[in-house]
């Protein structure tokens, strides 16, 4: 496969690439408009990098997990909206897992509970697939993907493309939006294809792996972008004749809110370097996606609500910056798996690791 690291100074340029790209494309007063999901797409698939990850061989940008979310950090700061994180990490990569090419437009997918069944030549494919984000644009279609259970195991299924207003028979389609106003569609099922391809057992896990990671990775980037318009914010509103942010209550806060913003970037990036590593199936990359989404959660929980409090009204009005990030932060924590789902899992793995193996897990380093 062609997915190369890059360098330290190769991924510092790519992401004041993306900086530069989404500043003009995706600017925070329009956000909200239909048309900036379809700009941002084009912007960023026209320098290459909507793509990371992939093999180039098959329609891919190339670079690896490493590049992939940085990118999608940067996209969570500019709180840019569109199916990214799914074209490159998750539908993408199903794709791919699947030996098939990637498509021009965006692809994407979410949790699904979807049945095949062989009816002679054909598959008989019934179910739904749930948040499913998509290009609110009529002139870009946006591929959507799902793993189907077989009577002999898991594959991957590519619906017809799926633009605004496009009619597929077999598939209905129920628009919807998460609390950012962010598209998640429930996409039904109940069509023939004659092509299905299969795939490892492993692909569900992996899968609900990389959306929490890519979750993770974007909101490290709104927290970062929450804690900046704050900062800025407490250092320009004067009350009682000096800054609020000179205030020894608000400093307590802000300094709360850049640690939070601190440690759920650190734990972000420790789980990235795990799994770019040892890859999505080990038990140790299991549990460091596990921790950087209940970290980032909990962060995004903490981070938000002071950054509401130091804003006061003025932060929740439709044209805020802040609440474009604040809801995005409240939506993602709970895609891909709650924080409690991955709670649960480290739970497991303490309880499980008792003793001597209690330590090595809690700390990454082995018992002497």
């Amino acid at each position: 496969m062609s997915t190369e690291a890059l360098t330290a100074a190769d991924l510092r340029d790519l992401t004041a690439m993306v900086h530069e790209v989404l500043a003009d494309a995706s600017p925070a007063e329009s956000v909200d408009d239909a048309s900036t999901a379809a700009r941002v797409w084009a912007a960023l698939d026209a320098v290459g990098v909507t793509r990371l990850g992939l093999d180039e061989e098959r329609g891919g940008s190339g670079a690896d997990l490493v590049a992939a979310t940085d990118v999608l950090r940067v996209i969570g700061e500019h709180t840019a909206p569109g199916p990214l994180a799914e074209t490159s990490l998750l539908g993408g990569w199903l794709l791919e897992l699947a030996g098939l090419d990637q498509p021009d437009g965006p692809v994407s997918t979410g949790p699904s509970d979807v049945q095949a069944e062989r009816e002679g030549d054909a598959w008989h494919v019934t179910g739904t697939v749930d948040r499913v984000p998509v290009l609110p644009d009529d002139g870009v279609a946006t591929t959507v993907v799902a793993l189907a259970q077989t009577p002999d195991g898991l594959g991957v299924v590519q619906l017809p493309e799926l633009g605004v207003r496009t009619q597929v028979e077999g598939v209905s389609v129920i628009p919807g939006h998460n609390l950012a106003g962010e598209r998640r569609d429930q996409i039904t099922i109940d069509l023939r294809l004659t092509h299905l391809s299969p795939v490892p057992d492993t692909a569900r896990t992996e899968l609900e792996l990389r959306g929490a990671l890519s979750r993770a990775a974007l909101a490290a980037g709104a927290l970062r972008r929450t804690q900046d318009l704050s900062l800025r914010y407490a250092g320009e509103r004067v009350q009682f004749g000096r800054p609020i942010g000179a205030f020894q209550a608000v400093q307590q806060q802000l300094a709360t809110l850049v640690a939070e913003t601190a440690a759920a970037s650190a734990v972000v990036e420790a789980a990235v370097r795990r799994v770019a590593t040892e890859g999505f199936g080990t038990p140790a990359s299991e549990l460091a996606v596990a921790l950087a989404a209940v970290r980032t959660a909990e962060a995004s929980t903490t981070a938000a609500t002071i950054a509401h409090q130091v804003h006061g009204a003025m932060g929740v009005t439709q044209e805020h910056p802040l609440r474009h990030a604040t809801t995005r932060l409240w939506s993602w924590r709970s895609e891909w798996g709650s924080q409690s789902r991955w709670a649960e899992l480290i739970a497991d793995r303490a309880v499980t690791a008792t003793g001597a193996g209690l330590w090595p897990l809690l700390t990454g380093v082995d018992t002497p």
